[in-house]
């Protein structure tokens, strides 16, 4: 013979102010919980969308990232004549040398400085990457000192916005074109002709990597063992997702980390709140639990009966934070990439194991702040619960 749910509901609506105090506190938890996970997947998001499976990028043996690479222009062209590249409609092989560095620029809202990516790019760099569209103005013409800037920063850095003009490398750069890229990291980029960047910051003669689109993705293993075991190349070539992968690594554990101990700390506090509520109604409710013994009901009958009062309060609460959680999709917030020494802009992103995790870690701390009144609920004798009423 098992407790009605009926029960446990009409005794939580019962204590109407405890239980609304108690399942604040744990939506409060998950809420701050699913905000720490959905950070760190977001960030994670806008790197990894930054790859395409069928693009491979190629950078000097032993670096990490594209700051502190160099691959020559004789590597470079050794790169472009292999047959592995996808072939453009003008015939020219989908294969692009860009260079990479970062430039100091103040901010409007308060003019404090922070580093920009500038990348140095060609036109088949927007081939390989089709999410990057021109919102507004127009693509930049080669050979020229004109530059394009990602939808994310035209607005944030003084110098960036359509029309504009930035001093980098002892030049003045006119932003002639605005891109989207499709919520990527590149959104957070400046774009110009690379030859340009090359001879603006004396980089003439090496390029930060390159970028190849594969004409048959499935023979990327074999062209990995073929670039780098070739002597005159001495690079390490991966997949463009893989690669933007390892570079939301670092922050994102680090997000992770921190936020769950903080996270953690905080649901102490959830579970005392159960705690209390649960054992308050344990106190007023000694004639129920001995009247509930005497018509048979048995002490694990009680136990699990407190046991769903308690994951029932953490239930509500983990939906309640979880809903509120949802509408951080709608904020964006820009960090320093540890990768580049960079700002990036990206957004809270929330999933399905994001979900189940954060009502995982309610539930858990429902049955956790539950267990102990519970205990004492099941044991209480028959004689002694009615004699306290």
């Amino acid at each position: 013979m098992k407790i009605p749910i009926t029960y446990n509901l009409r005794n939580l609506m019962t204590r109407k102010l405890t239980t609304f105090l108690t399942v604040l506190g744990v939506g409060l938890v998950v809420f701050v919980f699913a905000a720490v996970l959905m950070l760190a997947e977001g960030f994670r998001k806008t790197l990894v969308s930054s790859g395409d499976p069928d693009n491979v990028i190629i950078l000097r043996k032993g670096a990490n990232a594209e700051l502190n690479s160099g691959v020559s222009r004789t590597q470079a062209n050794i790169i472009k004549a292999l047959s592995e590249a996808a072939v453009g409609d003008d015939g020219k092989p989908m294969v692009t040398g860009e260079t990479f560095t970062v430039n100091n620029l103040p901010k409007r809202i308060d003019n404090q400085p922070s580093n920009v990516v500038v990348r140095g790019v060609s036109p088949e760099s927007l081939i390989l990457r089709d999410r990057v569209k021109i919102v507004e103005g127009r693509i930049w013409r080669p050979g020229t000192s004109e530059i394009i800037t990602g939808k994310s920063i035209a607005g944030k850095f003084i110098g960036c916005g359509l029309g504009e003009t930035i001093k980098m490398g002892g030049r003045e750069w006119t932003v002639v074109g605005v891109f989207d890229a499709a919520g990527s990291s590149f959104q957070s980029e400046i774009w110009g002709d690379a030859e340009q960047f090359m001879d603006a910051f004396r980089r003439s003669s090496v390029f930060s990597s390159v970028t190849m689109k594969l004409d048959d993705p499935s023979v990327f293993p074999a062209l990995k063992e073929k670039l780098e075991s070739d002597p005159r190349l001495t690079v390490d070539v991966k997949r463009e997702i893989e690669f933007y992968e390892e570079q939301s690594k670092g922050l994102g554990l680090f997000i992770k980390i921190l936020g769950i101990t903080i996270t953690v700390i905080f649901s102490f506090g959830a579970m005392a709140g159960a705690v209390i509520t649960m054992y308050s109604s344990v106190a007023s409710r000694s004639a129920e639990i001995g009247t509930l013994r005497a018509i048979g009901f048995r002490r694990k009958n009680i136990l699990a009966s407190f046991l769903i009062e308690c994951l029932l309060i953490s239930l509500f609460g983990g939906i309640i934070g979880l809903f509120f959680a949802s509408f951080l999709q709608f904020i964006n917030i820009s960090t320093t990439n540890w990768a580049t020494f960079s700002e990036v802009v990206f957004g809270f992103d929330i999933n399905g194991g994001i979900v189940l995790g954060s009502m995982l870690f309610s539930l858990t701390m429902g049955l956790i702040g539950g267990f102990a009144p519970a205990i004492r609920a099941s044991r209480m004798q028959v004689v002694d619960a009615l004699r306290a009423s």
